[in-house]
């Protein structure tokens, strides 16, 4: 009987979906056919879902069975007396290419565990229930760039969603693809959903709005794109075709930008529910901040997925809360835990052995040939799903600072820089990166090691030698290891500098996509474009 479900909404998936492709020029009926079949799939996956929680170790044996070549002995304890703990994985890369939509291809929603697809379909049940009219033809716009081809939204399934055209989101300029993306975004007054690919994104592109709104108002009211630098003439062209002039809603795009930009975004899209966002820890976190008390005041964030080095780990099945946490699919990967603060002589806990409260850093075998690679994530556990852990992800070891051995992670650097940005009167952290001193090379002359930062201020044009020795001071406070190296003189003190606005747009560019951005530099060039833009 199960078997026979199965294939009876295998084959209406096929069909709907195969009818969305063959009928392009009328979307509402291939799309209401492709969602209905898609949400029953995304119905199964959700009771695999559960059914996998409720036998985690026997789960991720099956997974780790399928990522061991054919033959080999099975096993926890096998598998890790045979292969020693790794070393770094991959970067990360968000959303991935974007998968070919092939329908027959899609038969496989049903039986298989593929973690894109699966969390492809669980997150439209996710949005389904939460925000039901999220799922409205055409009423998803995308920003996100990936100039080697377009990055599969969250929604990539069901392309009827999206009112962007993928081919703006593979220009060789991110401003310029950010640029587009919005203009076509703006053309839907009716838009549900706001999706992108990085916090940064939305971020850069609504900046974008603030100083070039009259510009895309005119564009809009003669449906034609203005030449740009990183918008090719025959992309521009292809693009162009695609749209009709609308006075009506540059009119409008006038009058809401005049009015000012708190809340432009509810303001510009009256029957947005939600903005969906690829990543919004880490160093995305800021952006989310400065969005929702700015731009998107009064509109839920919601990041649904949780990924480490390229692989799709986990789902985020509450959107409404403010915090995003994540269920570690046990279909997915095999896990592996290391305790913080790391041990002597370190032994990994699995999947059904973590406790609640406690921070963990992450051992991930995900793809085969690949096993037991040391992420550099930690996680914090704050829950359980039966007997699945729920996540929250911490920090990337990866971008602590160190110069004596002191290591200074990044949440807790980040949450000292605020601090002392609050000791300084009318100022408001846009942006911030960290080096260092190692990096700078004889440029640095013969004083003791020590950290660059460079931030974005919005408030404030200048500082005094007063304000920069504030964070100096944070930090003593906050790390009493940095204040007894720094009383030792083991540690120089602090430079600050006041980066010019536009900056960190600059150094997005130059580092290409597709992961966050980095809190501390480790390339010459990029330490050379952000010393360029220094003001103060």
């Amino acid at each position: 009987m199960l078997v026979a479900v199965a294939v009876g909404v295998a084959v209406a998936l096929a069909l709907a979906l195969a009818l969305a492709l063959a009928l392009p020029a009328t979307p509402a009926l291939p799309h209401a056919l492709a969602r209905s079949a898609l949400l029953r799939a995304a119905v199964r996956s959700r009771r695999r879902l559960e059914r996998g929680g409720s036998e985690v170790r026997r789960s991720q044996e099956r997974r780790l069975r399928r990522l061991l070549p054919p033959g080999t002995a099975t096993g926890a304890e096998a598998f890790r007396e045979r292969h020693p703990l790794g070393p770094g994985c991959p970067g990360e890369e968000p959303g991935g290419p974007l998968p070919p939509l092939r329908p027959w291809a899609l038969l496989r929603s049903c039986w298989s565990t593929d973690p894109a697809l699966q969390g492809a379909l669980l997150y439209l049940d996710t949005l389904r229930a939460t925000f039901p009219r999220a799922l409205a033809p055409r009423a998803t716009a995308l920003l996100s760039w990936g100039p080697g081809g377009p990055r599969a939204p969250a929604g990539w399934p069901l392309p009827t969603l999206y009112c962007t055209p993928a081919p703006a989101g593979a220009l060789p300029s991110r401003t310029a693809a950010l640029r587009v993306q919005l203009l076509f975004a703006l053309r839907e007054r009716a838009l549900r959903v706001l999706e992108a690919g990085l916090a940064a994104d939305l971020h850069d592109a609504l900046v974008a709005l603030r100083t070039g709104w009259p510009v895309l108002a005119r564009d809009l009211a003669l449906g034609r794109l203005s030449p740009q630098p990183g918008l090719p003439e025959g992309a521009r062209d292809r693009l162009q075709a695609l749209m009709t002039p609308d006075a009506v809603r540059a009119t409008e795009l006038r009058a809401e930008c005049a009015r000012g930009f708190e809340g432009i975004v509810r303001r510009l899209w009256p029957q947005l529910e939600v903005v969906v966002v690829g990543t919004a820890h880490g160093a995305e976190q800021l952006y989310c901040e400065t969005l929702r008390q700015a731009d998107c005041k009064g509109l839920p964030f919601y990041c649904p997925f949780y990924r480490a080095a390229g692989a799709l780990l986990g789902v985020n099945l509450w959107p409404e809360e403010p915090v995003p946490r994540f269920l570690l699919c046990p279909d997915f990967a095999f896990y592996e835990f290391l305790p913080c603060p790391p041990e002597e002589e370190p032994q990994t806990v699995l999947l059904g052995e973590l406790w609640e409260g406690r921070e963990y850093g992450l051992v991930l075998t995900a793809w085969p040939g690949e096993y037991r690679c040391c992420t550099g994530e930690v996680l914090r556990v704050t829950g359980f799903h039966k007997q699945c852990p729920v996540v929250e992800p911490v920090r990337r070891d990866s971008q602590a600072l160190s110069v004596r051995g002191e290591s200074i992670p990044e949440d807790r650097f980040c949450r000292s820089l605020c601090r002392a940005v609050g000791m300084w009167p009318g100022a408001r952290l846009v942006d911030y990166v960290c080096v260092e001193s190692a990096l700078l090379g004889t440029s640095s002359g013969a004083c003791a090691p020590h950290y660059e930062v460079f931030v974005e201020l919005r408030g404030l044009r200048d500082l005094s030698e007063g304000q920069r020795y504030k964070l100096d001071q944070c930090l003593q406070e906050d790390f009493p290891i940095y204040k007894s190296f720094r009383f030792k003189g083991s540690i120089g003190p602090l430079s600050l500098h006041l980066v010019g606005a536009g900056a960190f747009a600059q150094l997005r560019e130059a580092l290409g996509p597709p992961g966050p951005m980095p809190r501390v530099l480790r390339e010459e060039r990029l330490l050379q474009l952000i010393q360029s833009t220094i003001i103060s």
